[in-house]
């Protein structure tokens, strides 16, 4: 007697027992190896149907490892503020408010770090220093590497508010510290966290260590293809060597693989742009005459002033104390895509702490709910409309997007602000989008005065890091 089970045929085997004995063996035999073929069968038709997540899932444990070793998974810093509670963070060289955090390498200057703590306790906290690269994910270096002393130190420096409405302790320390020195150039952020929870971060900035070892010469002219030469500029780069460097570091090499140049407008980082290379101009490395190389010039910066708060000056409709705190409403914004352009000297995005009648702006400077309100009879569909600058930290994000109140046919923003003067821009970023357009509702022209700062990265074929050679500015 014999059974077909898949492709073979299996003799059920004679017991040598009484007919009747055999006769159950036989069955119980026969009922396993059913048995055997139902589960066999059932689990070759769900391999069968689930052969494609396991194959995926055996591929995702194989790149699990390698993507952690390749920095697939690194984060990207940015300048954001992670408490609610922080405010008004400045970093500038020498104390200098709207001077670019950039020192040079193997220089004295130090960076002014100053922040607000929205309490009336003074807290502990301290700040660490970190190298990234050229698009600003930490590196290898080890800190031994790119410092010479300590990158993790207390932060000293403080002082409580006075005679403001809303109670804050007024932070600052010089970077690096006194006993501390940077070693290479590249990209650095300072990352400030609370001592007693070091895993409760406040908020980082990034800045900059440049060697000079390069010149970066940076024109601002009409587009190369002709086209919205009243709308667009053209941002061309010229890199060269720098005769009079004097530097320890080795002089690096006119190499367009090694070289690359990244150009930002005003402080935008929504914007910013890798330039492709142009070609050679007898040793020098141009960038230029590529899509990559034109910029939307947007309008002149909105502005407002809040420095006095017993009355209503540049731009403030009203402004008056609720409750124990102080509330300003702008004058309601306008459309100026179809405006013509008006010139004004303004700084571009820029913001300074300033109080009329004190005498001590960073700890007798009080703090104000502004309101800002730009009237719109229908909200726009596809896409957000943001307020741009640094009084937002230039972020285009639910901080500093304006909401539409259908009840007031109007966009609102709310933002709490330390008494002083502000410049931003309306930016409207598309849905799916991250640039913002300033089309929409500033307009764009060319006579528009913005900055444009060049950042020339080197890494040569046997560099560990990004070394950060020259920066050049627009004139």
């Amino acid at each position: 007697m014999g059974f077909h089970f898949f492709l073979f045929t299996i003799e059920i085997p004679q017991w040598g027992l009484s007919s009747p004995l055999q006769k159950a063996l036989s069955c119980l035999f026969l009922m396993v190896l059913i048995f055997i073929r139902i589960f066999a069968e059932a689990f070759c038709a769900f391999f069968v149907y689930m052969n494609k997540y396991i194959i995926l899932f055996l591929i995702l444990l194989v790149l699990l490892p390698l993507s952690e070793g390749l920095g697939l998974y690194a984060q990207i810093v940015t300048d954001s503020i992670w408490s609610a509670q922080v405010k008004t963070v400045v970093l500038c060289r020498g104390g200098v408010e709207g001077e670019s955090p950039v020192l040079s390498l193997g220089s004295e200057d130090r960076l002014l770090l100053r922040f607000d703590v929205l309490d009336a306790e003074v807290g502990s906290y301290r700040y660490r220093i970190e190298h990234c690269d050229s698009r600003w994910q930490r590196d290898e270096l080890d800190p031994y590497e790119y410092i010479n002393g300590f990158e993790e130190e207390a932060i000293e420096g403080y002082n409580s508010s006075f005679t403001t409405l809303t109670d804050y302790v007024n932070y600052f320390q010089y970077i690096p510290g006194k006993h501390s020195q940077l070693l290479v150039s590249g990209n650095y952020v300072v990352t400030v966290f609370d001592q007693e929870e070091p895993d409760r971060i406040l908020f980082t900035r990034r800045f900059y260590v440049t060697e000079g070892s390069l010149k970066a010469d940076v024109a601002v002219v009409s587009p190369y293809d002709g086209g919205s030469v009243r709308e667009r500029r053209e941002v061309d780069v010229t890199v060269s060597e720098n005769r009079d460097y004097r530097g320890d570091v080795p002089w690096p090499t006119l190499n367009p693989a090694w070289c690359h140049v990244l150009v930002q407008q005003n402080g935008r980082t929504d914007n910013m742009r890798w330039l492709p290379f142009g070609g050679f101009e007898g040793s020098s490395l141009c960038y230029r005459h590529k899509p990559e190389n034109v910029f939307a010039c947007g309008n002149t910066f909105r502005w407002f002033d809040i420095s006095n708060i017993r009355t209503a000056t540049y731009n403030v409709a009203q402004i008056a104390d609720y409750g124990g705190e102080w509330y300003a409403t702008l004058k309601p914004l306008e459309d100026r895509s179809k405006a013509n352009f008006i010139a004004e000297e303004v700084l571009c995005g820029g913001m300074k702490v300033n109080v009329w009648d004190r005498t001590n702006k960073q700890t007798e400077a009080d703090y104000v709910w502004v309101h800002f309100l730009l009237p719109m009879r229908y909200p726009f569909m596809n896409g957000s409309v943001h307020v741009a600058g640094e009084l937002t930290n230039w972020c285009l994000d639910e901080h500093s997007r304006m909401e539409y109140r259908p009840d007031l046919k109007a966009y609102t923003l709310r933002l709490h602000l330390k008494q002083g003067y502000y410049s931003y821009q309306l930016l409207f970023v598309p849905v799916g989008e991250t640039e913002g357009a300033t089309n929409v509702l500033e307009g764009d022209h060319f006579e528009t005065p913005n900055r444009y700062t060049a950042f020339v990265y080197y890494r040569g074929a046997n560099d560990r890091y990004d070394r950060l050679v020259a920066i050049g500015r627009s004139r």
